[in-house]
């Protein structure tokens, strides 16, 4: 790759400028209601991370070189140009204290979708060698070895041979014609692995055709979370591949939110077609196959459980209620955290966040908002569906003395399964 400078940054930044981008730096009407829906700025109370700051180096691009205000300006030389000093400076407000969540695009009252902007920002943040070298890492890793933690099929293979001597059940591999290709993330292969036992579990109770790929078995996607399309879309071509080759008609993404709007959302536009499959986060798929009658469970559990809403999941994908009708399948006492579903509060780990190690002290400073909502409803354990967000709550509740578990739902699920005779 060739060097990284600020004219390719600022390149990458006006290509990014387009109808979109033009209306919203034409319509913000400055109102500070982002700020309110950010959790880095609320817990910090520092107002350099109030969210439409964040995309000042995109702004001067626009104001400097599309609009006929800042071309006067520039004769004038009133300009105030983006520098590598700004962005150097710059480059924490748009990685360490961003997670992506979008709470701010939901709150604006014109419309104004920051999340989007943020993205944009990034693109010209790494080409001009503004990002954080955690983020950098990852994204190398998942392209040489496709994973951003670097793992290998064989570290998958070891999990695959206690699943099946725990479960006494066969983890299908490389199965062509299945109905459904089964992504993980590092994250679960590492953290969770009861995951991969919990839907081996479900998928034989429910009767599921499904497998795993050796070609690809990791969707999380780097590129996404570092602002890099071309890395992004790479990625996306591996899971197209693979899903290819085997012939599925469905692929599940893993419990990564992100890795879920990448390959769901924006994997069709980044590779430039249609897919020919469907994708599924595994919560709708347990839904589905609840709604169908196919998952049958017995017995409830009696702890105060709540519930935490992945961003990705809940606020940019709608999958909601899905995650409250599989809960009544299996929690006899569920309650809701005040602020939930489209509305929730971000964990404050994601969109690359957790990646860059610099950015822990922020991480746990926004992580205080989803502390205050837990502390509301007071559970005697919390429930989710995103490693991301369960490493972030139990990391949160660890560093808060609060003596909290997190399950998954996932999990939960299958230990109530009803077992055949």
């Amino acid at each position: 790759m060739s060097e990284l400078t600020l004219e390719r940054g600022l390149a990458a930044l006006r290509a990014e400028i387009d109808a979109p981008t033009a209306a919203f730096f034409s319509s913000c009407v400055h109102c500070g209601l982002c700020a309110q829906a950010c959790p880095f700025y609320l817990e910090t109370g520092d107002p350099k991370y109030t969210p439409i700051l964040k995309l000042e180096p995109l702004r001067r691009v626009w104001e400097n070189e599309f609009t006929l205000w800042g071309r006067i300006k520039g004769l004038l030389g009133l300009q105030k140009k983006v520098t590598d000093e700004m962005l150097a400076e710059w480059e924490e407000l748009v990685y360490d204290s961003c997670s992506l969540c979008g709470r701010c695009s939901v709150v604006c009252p014109v419309g104004n979708d920051l999340y989007a902007m943020i993205r944009k920002t990034r693109e010209g943040m790494v080409q001009s060698g503004h990002a954080p070298e955690g983020l950098i890492s990852a994204s190398v890793r998942a392209i040489t070895t496709g994973s951003p933690m670097g793992l290998q099929w064989k570290t998958l293979a070891v999990q695959i041979q206690h699943v099946e001597s725990s479960s006494g059940l066969t983890v299908p591999v490389d199965r062509e014609g299945a109905e459904y290709l089964v992504l993980l993330s590092s994250m679960e292969i590492i953290n969770f692995p009861e995951y991969l036992e919990a839907i081996t579990k479900i998928f034989d109770h429910a009767g599921i055709s499904w497998t795993l790929s050796t070609q690809c078995f990791e969707a999380t996607n780097a590129g996404i979370q570092i602002g890099n399309k071309d890395i992004a879309a790479e990625l996306v071509e591996r899971v197209v591949a693979a899903a290819e080759t085997l012939r599925v008609s469905k692929v599940i993404s893993p419990e990564c939110g992100h890795a879920y709007t990448a390959i769901r959302w924006e994997g069709p536009n980044l590779i430039g077609r249609p897919y020919p499959f469907r994708v599924f986060h595994i919560i709708e798929v347990l839904d589905e196959l609840r709604a169908a009658g196919r998952i049958k469970t017995e017995g409830k559990e009696d702890d105060r459980l709540s519930l935490h809403d992945p961003c990705n999941l809940a606020r940019k994908s709608g999958v909601i209620q899905q995650q409250r009708n599989l809960m009544a399948l299996v929690a006899e006492n569920f309650v809701d955290l005040k602020e939930h579903g489209k509305y929730q509060w971000c964990c404050g780990a994601g969109g690359g966040v957790s990646s860059n190690e610099r950015a822990e002290e922020l991480k746990m400073a926004a992580f205080k908002r989803k502390k205050a909502q837990i502390e509301e409803v007071a559970p005697e354990r919390m429930v989710t569906m995103c490693a991301t967000c369960r490493t972030q709550l139990e990391e949160g509740l660890e560093a808060f003395n609060m003596e909290i578990p997190v399950v998954g739902l996932t999990e939960m699920i299958a230990e109530h399964l009803v077992e055949r005779d």
